[in-house]
């Protein structure tokens, strides 16, 4: 486990698209990880996210299909092979327990990513996804909404902060170095006193 700042922990905890995908994650890491999202905060406690775990190559094959993985890299259709997620976890919504799950599911991802940054694994919150597809692989009952899917690995791409100078969209380099421009601090405080 690093010994790391809160500050750098979120400064490098960025989007991570390319792994080193014959790097195994032990399945007691990613229970560790939902461990975290469990006792993060959730909307009136109601506490209704529960997860699918996948470290089985044929089924991460299955949920890599149902992925799109970086709108602004247009020519990009996601990792190659060598450089897929060796792991998933897929965040649903209990209907059982309410109907609305707020941000509970943002919460949940940062407190998983931010637990996979520290001990030198990375991933990847994607939403764009395919839910009928997803749903049928995983035989996810309709009692369940997919929210998100985290991929995780160890990292093999370089992220960079930038300044924003115009534009909000990421995008690489030709050494591929995927850089993120970020609002400078006094840009977006409206008011301080």
């Amino acid at each position: 486990m690093e010994n790391i700042s809160l500050y750098d922990l979120i400064k490098k905890n960025r989007s991570c698209r390319r792994f080193n995908e014959s790097f195994k994650i032990k399945e007691e890491i990613l229970k560790s990880l939902i461990n975290l999202a469990r006792l993060s905060a959730s909307a009136s406690n109601l506490q209704p996210l529960k997860y699918i775990v996948s470290i089985n190559q044929k089924k991460n094959e299955n949920i890599f299909s149902c992925l799109k993985w970086a709108a602004h890299l247009k020519d990009w259709k996601g990792p190659e092979n060598g450089e897929k997620p060796s792991a998933y976890i897929v965040i649903l919504g209990d209907k059982t327990i309410t109907k609305n799950f707020m941000c509970d599911h943002g919460i949940a991802a940062q407190s998983i990513l931010l637990g996979a940054r520290e001990i030198g694994l990375a991933g990847c919150m994607l939403a764009a996804i395919n839910h009928k597809k997803l749903r049928d692989f995983l035989n996810i009952d309709n009692t369940f909404d997919i929210l998100l899917v985290i991929a995780l690995g160890k990292p093999v791409e370089q992220v960079k902060i930038t300044k924003l100078d115009k534009d909000t969209k990421y995008w690489r380099d030709e050494n591929n170095v995927h850089y993120v421009p970020k609002r400078d601090l006094n840009d977006i405080i409206i008011s301080c006193s």
